[in-house]
């Protein structure tokens, strides 16, 4: 089997050789044309996994990286809907899809991922940034900042740490999003881009991990940087 993970295209060079040395093939998401400077290469943008095999992705993405995903068994569904720069529109993809549960704002939600969703309770929320704003640390667990999904997954039941906003840069805004810095490498092991140690909630952070037995794992020193989330699988 062959590991994968996807990331944004402006990954830093020692976050990738770190990815590397952990034996994944890094691929990076070829920016959008439309989306603004700041996103337009998050995966959590530009594409969404329906399970493992099975991805959509928005319906101007290249050729080439279809192809690149095609080659490695995976199946490639594309968008109904194109991203635009402006919000709501540039939300279609950007859903939490995890265990039981499909969280967004679903009345943006692209038809390409609603359509195949099955067996999930769908959960509204009007934060649109869904994933940009939530950790997913296991099917019952997660981390976020935003009220919405806060009350929405503790009616599920769900554990969640709310974490205040900010202390997580994102270039060209004035802070990034929790979900946006990190992502499974696979069962145990979250990926940060950054360290928590840097965090001003890190302490916070690794003491909910460690509730769960799961090691965090940062791919660089320095404070945590929101470069869209980190989508990883296997191949094979």
């Amino acid at each position: 089997m062959k590991k994968f993970i996807v990331v944004d295209f402006r990954i830093d060079k020692e976050e990738k050789d770190n990815l590397q040395k952990l034996g994944y093939e890094v691929l990076c998401c070829p920016p959008s044309q439309v989306l603004y400077s700041a996103v337009c290469g998050h995966p959590d943008m530009l594409l969404h996994f329906l399970n493992n095999n099975t991805i959509v992705v928005h319906k101007n993405t290249p050729r080439n990286f279809i192809d690149t995903l095609e080659k490695m068994n995976l199946e490639v569904i594309l968008s109904k809907n194109p991203l635009e720069k402006s919000y709501p529109y540039d939300i279609g993809l950007n859903a939490v899809n995890v265990g039981d549960i499909f969280i967004h704002y679903t009345k943006y939600t692209d038809p390409s991922i609603l359509n195949n969703i099955e067996g999930k309770k769908i959960l509204n929320v009007k934060q649109g940034y869904t994933k940009c704003s939530t950790a997913i640390i296991n099917s019952n667990a997660f981390i976020t900042s935003d009220p919405s999904i806060k009350n929405v997954l503790e009616k599920e039941n769900k554990d969640v740490l709310f974490l205040p906003p900010g202390d997580i840069s994102l270039p060209g805004l004035d802070y990034g999003f929790i979900g946006g810095t990190c992502g499974f490498l696979e069962e145990g092991f979250l990926a940060f881009y950054g360290d928590l140690n840097y965090y001003k909630y890190g302490r916070e952070v690794m003491s909910f991990l460690e509730k769960y037995q799961v090691k965090p794992v940062f791919l660089r020193k320095g404070p945590l940087v929101d470069r869209g989330s980190l989508f990883s699988g296997l191949v094979g």
